[in-house]
């Protein structure tokens, strides 16, 4: 019966209106011949109770229908041409109310798709830029030594050149190919084959490979791993591809002389990564600038300025945290991610 009597929709406004109008033309109608008047002033009565009816009636119309519609229709118009700064205040409980709440939720959907899209446009064109100014370079070194390939007569300088050539194309194929790695990793388009592997080891062949047996380490490695297994479970490839990353950066960062150290403990049912490398620390201010793509800003050690970008995409896809902080004399980068399983572990530091 509540529900019956409500006037929670424009439909049922109209109808008890259209209603209550009849009953009360009725009543009037009723009140006017009994009163004890002469049938022309009884008319007169009627005619003017008419106009009073006729005058609630539109004022009733006016404020639950007619103004409404208009202010939904008047903001309407506004997302329509993009202007986004002025909701819909429409606050009634029926229909009327309810499109004003999808209006602004569409127009706040809206807002933040076109802001996205913005950053997106300027991220894009700043990329160009960037992208632009990298293949800058190695196309003129190519350039003159092409030139010069063409007069010069001694076989040897010849092959120094041609080598030079070949040098600056695979730099800019391999800035290509990592550049699309990343433009995956972001869009989605990669996807992760997660398996169950022993981080530790991983550790220990990517440094091995990169920081042990290279022929130019003039640096102090120091390590602590783990004795038993750092089962993890997650895509190999990748975790490899950000501990290469993470290493290589380091690398090039490390003073001469310096220390470069590796860790991985285990901290509270997670693994916990680290390398930390002894030189130059980054501003505070550009900390956070670190994991976009092309930063280079304590050095220009010559890279592309992309792996610890494609560090923060694969550990973002992967819910991990990470991050970078500086310490006394040095730089400091980790990483977390879950343990397969859980041992008391033991650790063993070494250098080298």
């Amino acid at each position: 019966m509540k529900e019956w009597f409500s006037l929670r929709t424009v439909r049922k406004k109209i109808l008890m209106l259209s209603k209550l109008t009849g009953l009360t033309l009725i009543l009037f109608y009723i009140l006017c011949t009994s009163l004890p008047v002469s049938g022309n002033a009884s008319f007169l009565i009627w005619l003017g109770s008419l106009l009073l009816l006729v005058l609630g009636i539109d004022g009733f119309m006016s404020r639950f229908i007619s103004r409404p519609a208009a202010e939904l229709n008047a903001a309407a118009k506004r997302m329509a041409r993009l202007d986004f700064s002025a909701g819909c205040t429409v606050t009634s409980s029926d229909e009327f109310g309810e499109l004003s709440v999808s209006l602004n939720t569409m127009s706040a959907n809206l807002q933040q798709t076109l802001a996205r899209l913005e950053n997106s446009l300027s991220e894009r064109k700043e990329l160009t830029d960037q992208l632009s100014h990298e293949m800058k370079t190695p196309l003129g070194i190519i350039r003159a030594y092409a030139e010069g390939l063409q007069d010069e007569t001694d076989e040897a300088k010849k092959q120094v050149y041609a080598q030079v050539i070949i040098s600056e194309a695979e730099r800019m194929n391999d800035l290509i190919v990592t550049l699309l790695d990343l433009s995956g990793l972001e869009s989605g388009a990669a996807n992760l084959q997660i398996t169950r592997f022993d981080l530790a080891e991983l550790v220990e062949t990517v440094a091995g490979r990169l920081l042990i047996d290279a022929p130019d380490i003039r640096f102090e490695l120091q390590y602590v791993l783990p004795e038993h297994k750092a089962y993890v479970r997650t895509d190999q490839r990748r975790m490899e591809q950000v501990l290469r990353n993470l290493m290589v950066n380091a690398k090039k960062h490390v003073q001469p002389g310096g220390v470069l150290r590796l860790e991985l403990t285990e901290k509270a049912d997670a693994w916990h990564f680290s390398v930390f490398n002894q030189g130059r620390t980054i501003p505070e201010n550009d900390l956070p600038k670190i994991w976009t793509k092309f930063y280079r800003g304590r050095t220009d050690s010559g890279g592309s300025g992309l792996g610890l970008s494609i560090v923060a995409q694969i550990l973002s896809m992967q819910k991990l945290p990470y991050g970078a902080e500086n310490r006394t004399d040095g730089v400091c980068f980790w990483f977390s991610i879950p343990a397969a399983e859980s041992f008391h572990t033991d650790f063993t530091e070494t250098s080298l």
